[in-house]
Parts: C-alpha cells; structure tokens; sequence
C-alpha cells in the first residue's frame, strides 16, 4: 500500500519537471516574448466587415467585381460653416488647384449651399489608400485650416491606428481596476504581480502569435487582448489559491508541485465550458464569429499555458515576498446575505422564472442594427462628428452600386431612365447618362456626319476614321454598304481616333490634339470606374436610410426594374444598404447556430463534470435566463444594438458566465452532504463571493471601459452587451441559482448517474478528510470500517468505496471523486 501511495501520477511528474526546470522555461519564455514584440507587428489588420460576409452573398459578389474589375477613386464631403458663398466659391477654386484633385462640384443649389454653410463634393486622382489622394487631402486641410471645417471621407482615415489608440488606453485604465480588484480580493500585496506578469505574458505571445493566421479582423486586433485577461485570470486565481493552501503544510517547492499537479485538470476542465462558448462563434456564416473565436480560443490556451509553465516559477521567485507582504482580508463575510437567499427562496424563484418569461419575449423584438451608421456611440471621434455635422446640414449620402453585364447601352441608358423617376432615387448615373459634349452622352451613337460636326474636322476625315474602324473590328458589310448610316458610340470612336493618333496614322492640328487629349483622359477615367472587363456600373444615389423595410424594400424594386434587361443571376447591387441586407438574412442563421451549438456544447462539458442531467438544465435556465433579460433593455429603451453584438456576447455568455453557476453549484454539491441544505447554502455563498467577484468585476469593468471610451459601433456594442450581461449573470448568480439548487435537488439527484473510475490514491498528506464510505489505511494504527465523518490527522489509505472530499479550513480548495 505504501508503494502505491508514493508512485506519482502523471500530473505530478510533469508539475515537477516545470517546476525544476523553471529558469530554463524563463529563458524560452524571455525569447518568446522578445520574438512577439516584433511579430505582433507581422499581421495584417482587415478593417472592412463586408469581407467576412459569405461568398455567395450578393454584397461579396459585387465587391469581389468592382475590385477585379473596376477602379474607385477616394472622394470627401468638406463642409465649412460661417463663410459667405463668394468665400466658399473661392475655396472650392483652390482645393480644385490642389494636385491630386480630380474635380470639386460646389453650386449656389441647397445640395451646396445654406445659409452660412458649404458643402464641397471632392473627388480625387488616386483611390482612397494611394499617396496621390494621401497628399492632396493633406493638402487641403492645410487649405482649410483657418475655417470652421468639417471633412467625411475615407482618404487619411485610419481605422486601424484610431483603434489602437483607443485600446491602448482601455488597457491602461483597465489594469489599473484590476489590480485595485486584486488588491481587494488577495491575501498578499505580492500576489498581484505574479498575476500581471503571468497574463502579460499571455497578452503578449497572443498578440505575437496572430501572424499565424495571416489576417485577423480589426475586431479581433482590437478587444482580444483584453477580453482574454477578463476571461482567463480566474485560471490563475484557482493555482495561486491552491499554492498558498499547500505552503501552509509544505515547503514552496512540493506546495509549488502539489498545488500545479492538482491545478492543471481543474483548470482544463474549468476552460472547457468557455472554449465551448467560443467554439459556437466558429460556425458563423458570417465568418467574423469564426476569426474573433480562434483568435480569443487561442488567447484562452496560451493563458492556460503561462499559467502552468511560467507562473509556478513566479510563484517560486515571489513566495518570500508573498509571505511578507500578507494582509487580512478586505472581502467580508456575506452570511447575513446568505441568510436573505435562502428565506426569500419561495419569492425569489418565481419572480426570476416570470422575469425570464418576459424577458424571452421582450428580447424577441430587440432593435437589431446592420449597418454602424444606425448605432450612436457614447463617444466619438473626429470623423464621426463631422460625418454627424454634415449629414444634419445636408442630409445623408446613401450610394449603391448596380453592376450588369457591359457592352448594351441602349439597355443602359434606359434602365437608367427608369431608375431616375423614382421619387426615392437623387440620381443614378452611368456611361450612358454621362454628358459628353454638345449634349451627347458618352455612349451616344455617332453617325460620320455627326461626328464630324462635333468634333469640328472635315467629313472625309470622319468617313475614313469610320473606315479604319470597320475596318479593325471586322464589320466589312459596313464599308460595303456604306458609311453614311454606321453609328459608333462616342466613347468608343475618340478611343479609336486616340490610339490611330499614337501610332502615327492620323495627324492633328495642335488645338483639336489638346482637346482630343483632354478628352482621352477625361473618358479614361471614366471608363475606368464605370466600365469593366464583364461589368458595367451604374452608381444611384438613394433619399432613403441606409437599412430599414423600406430601404430592403426598393432594393428588390431596383433589381426588378434590372430585371426587364438583365437576367437576374447577372444582376449586382452593391453598398451599405445591400451590406445590411445580407448581414440580417445571415443573422437569422448564424442566431439559431450559435443559440444552440453554444447550449449542446455547454450542456455536454457539464454532463460530464457533474454526472447528472438535472443540474446542467437548471444552470444552463440561469444563463439563458440572464441572455434573454440582457437583450431585453435595448428593446425597452428602443436603442438598437449591433447584430454582432448579440452573436459574440451571447456565445461568451454562455461559455464564461456558465462558470460562475459552476463554482456555486460545486460548493453546494459538496457541503450539502455534510451539513443542511440551508447552512449549505450559505456557506456556498461565502466561499463563492471573492472568486466570483474578482472575474465577474474585472470582466465588467474591461467590458464597461470598451463600451464608453471606444468609437467604433460594433466594438462598443459588444462592451456594452458584455458588460451588462454579465453584471446580470453575477446577480443571478448570486442569488436565484443557490435559491433553485435547493428547490431543484430532487431533480438533480433523480438524474444524477455515475462513471467507473478506478481506486482512489490518497496521499501522505496532513489535511482534514471527509469520508463517506469504506475506508481501510492508517491512522496512527489500522483501521478498516465503514466511517461517515471526519478525519484530522496524518491519514495514508485507499478509499475502497464512497466519496472524499479534502479540504482545509475555508480555503478555497477542493477535490472530490468517486469509485
């Protein structure tokens, strides 16, 4: 028996081993980290959610074409108030100088012009990201400095660098909090530290790690980093505990080990129910859900990581300084709050089932949002003020692309006139509704004569230049039956007449060579954006807001009109509002997906830690309980929330907040067997209260400061979300979960089951034993009977069957098997 009791399980030989190896493990993890610093900067940031739309939606369809295809120049609406229109006149003039400016349009019309505002529509040479368009926005700020200016484009707006600033001090201020939480809640000033440089660690080789992937949404850059130190420092809390309870009876190295080898399967399984909430996001069809939950997967197993490799060599290094530095606890004892659980019980229980009733049907018409520009942060930025500023002035700008199949421009140009009388259409533009000269439209048809008169050259010249072009496009019968009725568009014949000059068939006079230069460039441009290898673009400008039944609605009408010329599988229409529309048909999918692959998942972790289908259903009603009355207070207030919101914090609901409902019911399954289901309770309560305080209060605040100090919609929604979601999961918690174990332990124990496990090791330990069942061992002699209490001693035995249970006073320290 005794050989028995001293072989070492796995977990303690590998405890051991990054125990005495830890100065090795510091030297790999110092490269490590080295090494992160500058891979952090390796990966590339993508800051358009219409990327991660699925493939075959039709917005990714249409911005897969127009980036192959087709050319967008950057373009700024710049208002500047209190000028006179004779001021604002004269600067439209300079900004239109600026090198790298292709065209200004700024007219004495209300589009342009009120009252003591100017509105100047800029458009540029470069697209938004090239340093021609980079320059001249400079530029015209320099212009525009001295007056009271407000300026709307993408060209100099960095979304990436505007996050990172931001974070950067959410991370600052949200370190602060927490070490003022863990300084509330620890039992020695330098446990702190240990606990910053083990997740530092972490942070770090997460951020240095994401070059894996090759790209990762600006998303997952931004709230990642901090999200994993709300969500995985309970994982160290657990191996500190449990540390300081083993230093009681051992020397630090064997409590260092002890306390590791016992730590490392509580803490995997502990992670499994948040990985799990995570994984959920995975099976997004909008495939943000699967970028943020790798990325925050990973950051959970590399916490896990330094939590067992680099933290038991802090705890060696720190445990002097951990001794010195004791002090009392500051968390009081909450048994008069104990007390209120349980005699409120009867009342408290049905309130929260009537609650959550409600709460299932309130969330049900909760203002969901698919576009940003729906969504008013607490705080905002430069660019967003001044987009906020103009669009009051001037009204909003809601711009779609249609794409159809290039080369029929009578097709063109009559969609275009009937998309125009549309009371809910400023303007749609195209190639065959863009004015060229003398009234022709750019795709006009040109009979020889006309050309001739337009471009002022001689009819014979026109007729051979008629010719030639016949002649290149293999239209013979046109030559042979004469010239007089050939009609070419007029776009397509100054192309002709361009390349025949460039290489040297034709010669003009230097006036008609500069204005057929002029005009080369001009249609250059325009061809560019408007015409590609299979698609032509029309751009319509809408009165309507950018998402909303009746925005989705005329969306269907434009692809109806489309239709009369197009087939339908040929038809694109791409912008915000189509952005919108396929975000909310995917919402409806990726919702049911994440509801119940996180709940089967969950459900699943909790089967088996718990071996009963009662108690995973009662903890599972709580969390559900508190998703449902979160996303019930933005239905009350009528303030929509982000879709994308709802997916993430719903998932991380249920995968994180789902542990502090397992550390209750852990204690409750325990004490229950020794003492009254009500002194149970409450001594739940108290050893539940700082573990749930510390994670639940520094997951709220990181949540909280994102949701206020960050400007971006669909980040400060999930801070937001998260933020009061788990605020409720801790009330709930706290109070209605130990009110249901009680009322519910009929329906726990009636579906509790078991699984073989093999005999139980107990090892040389001092402790006090709790037995419940056969014992036979030492204690001090032999001893070989049935006992049903406690045991104080130096106890070395095998239980033959029954249950243990060891614990040391109130630490929070537990360990709990079964044959």
């Amino acid at each position: 028996m005794e050989k028995k009791s001293e072989k070492k399980s796995f977990f303690e030989k590998l405890a051991t081993l990054i125990v005495d190896k830890r100065n090795l493990i510091f030297f790999i993890y110092i490269a490590a980290l080295i090494f992160s610093v500058f891979s952090r900067n390796w990966v590339s940031v993508c800051n358009e959610l219409t990327d991660y739309l699925p493939e075959d939606t039709e917005t990714r369809r249409g911005l897969t074409a127009m980036e192959e295809e087709l050319v967008t120049y950057g373009t700024a609406r710049i208002m500047v108030s209190n000028v006179t229109w004779e001021a604002a006149d004269y600067l439209a003039g300079e900004i239109e100088e600026v090198d790298g400016v292709s065209s200004v349009e700024f007219d004495r019309t209300e589009e342009h012009f009120k009252q003591t505002d100017a509105l100047f529509d800029v458009s540029f040479s470069g697209e938004a990201d090239e340093e021609i368009s980079l320059e001249a926005m400079s530029e015209i700020k320099a212009i525009m400095e001295p007056f009271d200016t407000y300026i709307d484009s993408e060209v100099g707006e960095s979304l990436a660098s505007t996050l990172d600033s931001e974070m950067g001090m959410i991370m600052v201020i949200a370190v602060v909090i927490i070490v003022l939480v863990l300084l509330l809640t620890s039992g020695s000033y330098a446990e702190v530290p240990v606990l910053l440089l083990t997740f530092g660690a972490a942070a770090l080789l997460n951020m240095g790690t994401n070059f894996l992937f090759g790209e990762i949404s600006f998303v997952s850059n931004s709230v990642s980093v901090i999200l994993q130190l709300a969500l995985a420092i309970d994982y160290a809390i657990i191996l500190l505990h449990r540390f300081i309870e083993e230093k009681e009876e051992h020397d630090t190295r064997e409590a260092c080990i002890i306390a590791l080898s016992s730590a490392i399967p509580a803490i995997s399984a502990s992670s499994l129910t948040t990985i799990s909430g995570l994984a959920a996001m995975m099976f997004m069809q909008f495939r943000i859900g699967y970028d943020l939950g790798i990325v925050l997967i990973k950051a959970i197993l590399l916490s896990m990581l330094s939590v067992f490799t680099l933290m038991p060599g802090l705890l060696m290094l720190f445990a002097k300084p951990i001794e010195k530095t004791a002090h009392k606890k500051f968390l009081p004892e909450i048994n008069l709050w104990g007390k209120f659980v349980v005699k409120t019980r009867y009342i408290g229980v049905p309130a929260f089932l009537a609650v959550m009733v409600a709460g299932f049907f309130i969330s049900q018409d909760c203002p969901y949002a698919y576009s940003q520009t729906s969504i008013t942060t607490s705080r905002q930025n430069e660019s967003q003020i001044a987009k906020a500023k103009i669009n009051d002035t001037f009204g909003e700008q809601n711009v779609m692309a249609l794409l159809v199949p290039k080369g029929d421009y009578e097709k063109e140009q009559a969609l275009l006139k009937r998309l125009e009388n549309y009371d809910e259409v400023n303007y749609a533009m195209g190639l065959a509704n863009v004015e060229a000269i003398d009234g022709y439209m750019l795709t006009d048809g040109l009979t020889p004569r006309q050309f001739s008169e337009m471009a002022d050259v001689d009819y014979e010249l026109a007729e051979l230049l008629y010719a030639a072009y016949a002649a290149h496009n293999d239209e013979y019968g046109k030559i042979v039956g004469g010239l007089d009725s050939y009609s070419i568009p007029l776009m397509d014949i100054f192309f002709f007449l361009y390349d025949q000059k460039e290489e040297g068939y034709v010669t003009l006079d230097d006036d008609l060579n500069e204005d057929l230069n002029d005009m080369y460039w001009q249609l250059s441009d325009a061809k560019a954006q408007m015409m590609g290898e299979n698609y032509s673009r029309m751009v319509i400008d809408l009165n309507l807001a950018e998402e909303g039944e009746e925005t989705f609605a005329f969306l269907n009408t434009i692809h109806r009109e489309a239709e009369q010329y197009y087939d339908a599988d040929e038809i694109l229409l791409v912008g915000n509002s189509t952005s919108a529309y396929d975000l909310s048909t995917s919402f409806a999918r990726d919702n049911i997906i994440i509801s119940v692959v996180s709940v089967v998942l969950v459900v699943a972790v909790l089967l088996i830690t718990f071996q009963s289908v009662g108690l995973p259903i009662l903890l599972i009603l709580v969390i559900e309980g508190s998703i449902w009355i979160n996303f019930s207070f933005p239905a009350l207030q009528d303030k929509p929330v982000f879709f994308m919101s709802y997916l993430i914090v719903s998932s991380i609901q249920m995968g994180a907040n789902i542990d502090y409902a397992i550390v209750i019911s852990n204690w409750y399954s325990t004490f229950k067997k020794t003492m009254s289901r009500k002194d149970a309770v409450i001594k739940t309560l108290n050893m539940s209260f700082p573990t749930i305080v510390t994670s639940g209060t520094i997951l709220v605040s990181a949540a909280f400061l994102i949701g206020k100090l960050s400007t971006e919609p669909s980040i400060v929604g999930i801070g937001e979300c998260l933020c009061r979601g788990t605020a409720i999961s801790m009330v709930l918690v706290m109070l209605i979960l130990p009110q249901i174990l009680m009322l519910g332990d009929w329906l726990v124990e009636k579906t509790s089951f078991s699984l073989k496990k093999p005999d139980i090791s107990i090892h040389h330990e001092i402790r006090t034993l709790y037995v419940d069942g056969r014992v036979r061992g030492r204690l001090s002699g032999v001893v070989d009977a049935d006992i049903h209490g406690y045991i104080s001693g130096d106890v070395s035995g095998v239980a033959i069957n029954g249950s243990n249970f060891l614990q040391k006073g109130d630490n929070n320290y537990e360990d709990q098997e079964e044959e």
